[in-house]
């Protein structure tokens, strides 16, 4: 487990997500504290995550709902997680009026 915080708080530098779903009966609790939604990961040295990039869900709260609930669960916090990379780098989105008028239907 040191070492998969260790690598955790390495990755919370780069761009990348990390998502885990525990499947089976386990205790996940090992999981949950990787998540770090009860507090800052640390790595064994006590460096904290740059950001949040762990999404844990147990597959086992999911097994009666549809697909589409998991995968809504599973992918919740990677569009924050991207935003929270690209402001960490002070990096802006590029002018979307040329994105948005290709958008737009003609009447």
């Amino acid at each position: 487990m040191a070492d998969t915080r260790e690598a955790i708080v390495h990755a919370s530098h780069l761009p990348m997500s990390v998502i885990i779903v525990g499947v089976g009966n386990a205790d996940f609790s090992d999981m949950q504290m990787l998540d770090g939604d009860d507090g800052i990961l640390r790595s064994p040295k006590g460096e904290p995550v740059l950001r949040d990039i762990v999404q844990f869900v147990p597959f086992r709260n999911f097994k009666h709902a549809s697909p589409a609930a998991l995968a809504k669960s599973v992918l919740a916090e990677v569009p924050n997680q991207v935003v929270d990379y690209y402001n960490g780098k002070g990096i802006k989105p590029k002018c979307t009026s040329e994105y948005e008028s290709s958008r737009t239907l003609a009447p």
